[in-house]
């Protein structure tokens, strides 16, 4: 399965064949879930890469949605692609002031996100809750690293999988003891998803199936794809 490289030469994501597709989807409107949909909000997506996430957000909700990357072409290509009126992007850095100045947000999510920041972590969380309104969210999708095949790749294969330096997936533990050293409250992290990017379309629904089942059971749980993080300023 190809992988989408950003303009600095390294891989950010995998091409939308149908599995990956679904699974993305699935994140989307858990994102959503997250969200009070009776309220016009304001959401940033950091990270959006080319697009979609922010586009199915803002295609199923009243928010506006703002998708943001630091890959100049990703954006370009996003603003060309998906039109709604409730749904802008931009090239940005969260983490330099003067592009952030005066902005504030009811939810800022991302897919896969954090972990590139796991050296600067916790400036890039200060800046996050900065970022949110009185009593807004953030909502994030991460790699876990007690997932084998996570485990494997940040450990074992990051120079065959054109990983970022700053790149490290991390633990629930880890993730729930930085958000509370910030001040965040309400702080849930949930072990989520079993569904692989890439696979035949023929498993993809008996994946979906097992993982719902396999997400309820102590311990095995814990080797989920992903942690599923939800914070409140």
């Amino acid at each position: 399965m190809a992988s989408i490289v950003d303009d600095r030469g390294f891989n950010q994501g995998f091409e939308l064949v149908k599995s990956t597709e679904v699974r993305m989807r699935r994140r989307a409107a858990w994102m959503l879930q997250e969200m009070d949909k009776t309220v016009p909000g304001q959401v940033l997506e950091i990270g959006c890469g080319t697009g979609e996430v922010s586009y199915w957000m803002a295609q199923q909700s009243p928010h506006h949605v703002l998708g943001t990357d630091l890959c100049v072409p990703f954006i370009e290509n996003a603003k060309k692609k998906f039109l709604l009126p409730n749904l802008s992007y931009e090239v940005l850095d969260f983490n330099q002031p003067e592009q952030v100045q005066g902005r504030t947000f009811d939810y800022i999510v991302g897919n896969g996100i954090l972990h590139h920041l796991y050296y600067h972590l916790d400036d890039a969380l200060r800046t996050l809750h900065q970022l949110l309104k009185p009593k807004g969210k953030i909502i994030f999708m991460e790699p876990n690293i007690y997932n084998p095949y996570c485990a494997f790749i940040f450990n074992y294969a990051r120079k065959w999988a054109n990983l970022e330096p700053d790149e490290m997936a991390f633990s629930k533990s880890f993730i729930e003891n930085k958000l509370h050293v910030t001040g965040f409250s309400q702080v849930n992290v949930q072990y989520k998803d079993f569904l692989l990017p890439g696979i035949p379309d023929f498993l993809i629904q008996p994946s979906i199936a097992a993982g719902d089942v396999l997400e309820k059971m102590p311990l095995v749980k814990m080797v989920s794809q992903s942690l599923f993080i939800v914070a409140t300023k």
